[in-house]
């Protein structure tokens, strides 16, 4: 069966990638860093690379959007054994959250033990701008509302418990070493930090959309991200969340400004030789 047929994987098929990838390298990675669009330069900070294309391993799906790559990438980050993936799954390539998450669950029984997670975000705080970069505080999670949560189904102890707290989803230690990270490398001046809230997508947010999302207290918006912490914190990892503010939302029907994703690559070009020297010395500090 391909993996954008399944609805749902047993810890053998999990343990089978996690065995088969420890074959390939002799990376043992206790941080993964998840690359969100147009951010997959991050992996190329890696020394002693393994690169490895999602289409020869095992259950992996394959990333389909134009920013991603499609390679997880095992090597050394300031001395720090890593894995990246330069692209992620979305639930709206037609994946449900079981395949969208698949790698984090790999990821755990590699070893890791800290999740960062990075994505291209809207901004919907007024003041905010294109180009911050917004340490995540906390989530919405809207399609968890209505059901599309990856944890659901039947639950296997030997990844985490049934009912996994999410208050503490982003850890406030490795929260507070970034903004102190983030003021020695002299990116206070973009630095925010705030609520992420994810959308399905592909479609781009109704004026609506945007001013009820002001009204819930989100800071940005994406497509992308809580899946994989929901799952992560379920197996005990350590999560650090970082959007990059690529463009701001349009919540004035008299606006004549619209989404579009090449201004998320083109606003992506412009920051994210900041944001890969920001994770690089995170991952140095852990």
């Amino acid at each position: 069966m391909s993996a954008s047929s399944r609805y749902s994987y047993n810890y053998e098929d999990y343990r089978h990638t996690a065995d088969w990838l420890l074959g390939q390298t002799d990376i043992r990675p206790k941080v993964a860093i998840i690359c969100g669009s147009g951010l997959g330069g991050l992996a190329d900070l890696l020394d002693k690379k393994t690169v490895i294309p999602y289409e020869d391993i095992p259950n992996f799906p394959k990333s389909t959007v134009e920013g991603h790559a499609g390679h997880l990438v095992f090597g050394e980050l300031k001395g720090k054994q890593c894995v990246c993936m330069q692209g992620r799954f979305h639930c709206y390539e037609g994946y449900n959250t079981a395949i969208v998450t698949y790698p984090v669950r790999v990821f755990f029984l590699l070893g890791v033990k800290t999740l960062i997670v990075t994505n291209a975000a809207g901004g919907i705080n007024p003041d905010f701008k294109v180009g911050d970069i917004m340490l995540i505080k906390d989530h919405i999670n809207f399609p968890g509302f209505g059901g599309q949560n990856p944890l659901c189904g039947q639950n296997d102890e030997r990844f985490g418990v049934r009912f996994p707290c999410m208050s503490d989803a982003y850890d406030k230690d490795l929260a507070q070493l970034t903004i102190q990270t983030a003021d020695k490398q002299g990116c206070a001046s973009f630095f925010q930090h705030g609520v992420y809230c994810m959308l399905t997508g592909p479609t781009y947010e109704t004026v609506a959309e945007c001013k009820m999302l002001q009204l819930l207290g989100a800071d940005a918006v994406g497509m992308s991200t809580v899946p994989e912490v929901v799952v992560a914190r379920h197996c005990g990892l350590r999560v650090l969340g970082l959007s990059l503010i690529t463009n701001m939302v349009v919540a004035d029907y008299d606006s004549e400004r619209r989404a579009m994703h090449e201004e998320v690559l083109d606003t992506t070009c412009k920051r994210t030789k900041d944001l890969q020297r920001l994770v690089s010395h995170l991952v140095e500090k852990m």
